[in-house]
């Protein structure tokens, strides 16, 4: 997959409301979100130095960061992630994992990580063993996407952003979670190598620039 391009903004209610009604007259509702919206729960690594969140916080140009990943409370299919940013420019990586891969994982237990022939799964084995990534933080949230095929562009709304230091409980839909502080709804755009103008006016934001909001690092306020 080729690098994206990427904005992201933080919305107010009245910002959240606005964009949504635009957005729902000109693009299209991703079809695999049931309802119009679907739940992602995340577990992001980081090492004891904090790693990949100092490297967030500083703006460093080159960074990347692993996440484990599942949809709606259904742990059945999981996924892990590397999303890496390169002079703005976001890429995503991914790899199906095993119920019983990721339980052994958060038992400590990575010997399974080589065995396999996945170039994802490996990568994160060997940054485990020379950067000591390990997983860190629960990430939870409410998505709510939307789809405009010139472009190749995709719009998200995510709300209800929770997090969970119990790293451990990442395979228990019921795990509980806090509120990630005053964690406001937040705006992403990716597109390719355009961004039409009907979908540029449709998340106009007034007075709010594109910024750089974290979801893990907001999820990291308990620690």
């Amino acid at each position: 997959m080729d690098y994206r391009h990427e904005w992201k903004y933080v919305l107010d209610l009245g910002g959240l409301l606005a964009i949504r009604q635009r957005l729902s007259a000109v693009a299209k509702r991703d079809p695999h979100a049931t309802g119009g919206t679907y739940r992602i729960r995340s577990l992001y690594f980081d090492n004891a130095h904090d790693k990949v969140l100092r490297e967030k916080i500083d703006g460093v140009n080159q960074r990347e960061k692993f996440r484990i990943r599942y949809y709606n409370e259904d742990p059945s299919f999981i996924r892990l992630e590397k999303k890496s940013k390169v002079n703005g420019l976001c890429r995503k990586e991914s790899a199906v994992l095993q119920r019983e891969q990721v339980q052994a994982l958060l038992d400590g237990d990575d010997s399974w990580m080589l065995a396999g022939g996945d170039e994802l799964v490996k990568e994160l084995y060997v940054k485990m063993r020379k950067q000591m990534l390990r997983p860190k933080v629960i990430v939870d949230y409410e998505r709510e996407p939307f789809v405009y095929a010139p472009g190749h562009v995709r719009v998200t709304l995510d709300t209800k952003i929770r997090t969970g230091m119990r790293s451990g409980e990442f395979l228990n839909p019921s795990a509980v979670t806090l509120p990630a502080g005053e964690a406001p709804a937040v705006l992403e755009i990716k597109w390719d190598e355009f961004l039409p103008d009907v979908i540029r006016d449709a998340v106009r934001t007034a007075g709010c620039p594109a910024g750089a909001f974290s979801k893990y690092a907001a999820c990291r306020i308990y620690g």
